[in-house]
This record gives structure tokens, sequence and C-alpha cells, in this order.
């Protein structure tokens, strides 16, 4: 990603942006921090004004990637917009003359001559998948292997899962239907011998939930008898953590594929 201002604007852009993501996190604010750190921002005079020696406006454009950029609706936009213009502002109050006037959350173009082919390779079925997309608390912002992820330890974890042979599906999508409609995206469901296994991985910027409010989400799938596991993502921040995590879920599974034979 990457990050430039035209001449005058009054803050080290990455410094501003880092700043932004700070108070982000403070406020557990998942998706703004997935669209502050994949977007390429620019800082751009949007209006000046002659009063008291001439006063400045400032916009901020963050350009998504089109995958990531369409995974949010409208209104989502807007609300992102608002919420990262706001904080923004709060460091610029030490200017007389310069102000943060709006954020727009825009999609990059794309130079793609090979489009007509690959519109019909997707309408015959190429690339579709149901994963996760719908939980615009926290989009998933990140692919490998063109599956969707939403941080970089659920890939190593991917990666290490993948490595050692165990049925596994990333980011699925689970319904329950009837009155108490009920949507999930864990981010990890593992299959061995019948024994399904749920596996969150917690503690990095995107996934921020309650003890409480994690179990709640998941509870649909801990009455079906789902075993609920939950790892660190510090656990998984490189590939060899992760494969270590990875054969640790799979010692766990086998204990309880043991005691089910019993």
């Amino acid at each position: 990603m990457t990050s430039s201002a035209d001449e005058d604007f009054p803050v080290q852009i990455e410094h501003l942006l880092a700043s932004i993501f700070e108070m982000l996190k403070e406020q557990g604010a998942a998706r703004e921090i997935a669209i502050l750190v994949n977007a390429n921002a620019h800082a751009y005079r949007e209006s000046y004004d002659n009063w008291n020696g001439g006063t400045y406006g400032w916009g901020l454009r963050l350009g998504l990637d089109l995958g990531l950029f369409s995974r949010l609706s409208e209104p989502e936009r807007h609300r992102a917009e608002e919420i990262i213009v706001e904080l923004g502002r709060q460091f610029f109050r030490e200017f007389d003359n310069h102000n943060l006037s709006l954020v727009l959350i825009t999609p990059k173009s794309v130079t793609n001559p090979e489009w007509r082919t690959d519109a019909s390779a997707y309408l015959a079925g190429a690339g579709i998948s149901n994963q996760g997309r719908v939980r615009s608390d926290n989009i998933a912002s990140r692919q490998c292997d063109g599956l969707l992820f939403r941080s970089e330890p659920e890939i190593h974890l991917y990666g290490a899962l993948k490595s050692l042979g165990v049925t596994f599906a990333p980011l699925p999508v689970f319904l329950r239907g009837g009155r108490d409609y009920v949507r999930l995206e864990p981010d990890f469901v593992l299959l061995k011998d019948g024994v399904l296994m749920v596996v969150e991985v917690d503690g990095d910027t995107y996934h921020r939930e309650s003890v409480t409010d994690a179990y709640r989400r998941l509870s649909p799938l801990d009455h079906e008898g789902a075993k609920i596991e939950r790892i660190p993502a510090t656990d998984c921040s490189t590939p060899s953590g992760a494969k270590a995590c990875a054969e640790q879920l799979l010692r766990i599974l086998e204990k309880r594929i043991a005691q089910g034979r019993r």
C-alpha cells in the first residue's frame, strides 16, 4: 500500500495514518482498520479560502482494491468515512489555517485486457465462493490461494493446516434457519473421523470481541456438538508458530476421537 500528500500538507501522512489506526484500535473498529491498512492513501488540497491569511481544507482519499470495496455497502462506506475523518480532525487542531474536510473511500481501477475472458469464466462458475463476506464489522480483507481471510495469522494457520493434510474449511458460512435466523462465519472448521472442531484466532486487531460475545456468536455450533478452540493470534504470527498450533489442534482432535470410541 502507498501513501502520499500534496505539497503543504501540514502533517506527515504516514504519521497521521498510524495515529488514526491507534485510535481505531482503541475503539475496536475492525472494519475501519481493514480499510485504512489496505488503502492507497492520498491527502489532497480540497478547498482554499483567503480568510485570515488563507485557510486550507484537506481531503483524504483511500483507494481500495475492487474486491474489498465491493464487499462494503454504500452506507457502510459512508459510516467508515465519517469515523475516520472525525478521528483525523483531532490532529489538525494545532493548526489555525488547516483542517481535514473529508475522507473519501474510492475503488482503484484495474487494467485487465482479458476481462471478457474472465467474465465468461466467472459466469461458468470459476472463482465463485460462498466464503464469509457479510460480517461488515469484521470484513475479510486479505486473500491467499483465492480464499478470503481477515488477518495474516489466519493465512499462516491456513498454510500449516494445508501442509498437514487435515480436512478443513477457512472462513466458512453456516446458517441456522427458522424464526431465530443466525449466520455464522467461524475462522476455521476442521473435520476428522466424525469430530467437528471450530477454531477462532483471537487477540489481533481484527478479533477484539469479548469472551461472552464470542460464546454467544458460536453457541449454535457448540450446541450441535462442535469442539470450540480459541488460539492467540500471536501464536500464529509466523509460519513456524502456526505449524505448532496446527499440530496441537490435531492432537486435541485425536484425543476427542479416542474419547468417542470408548
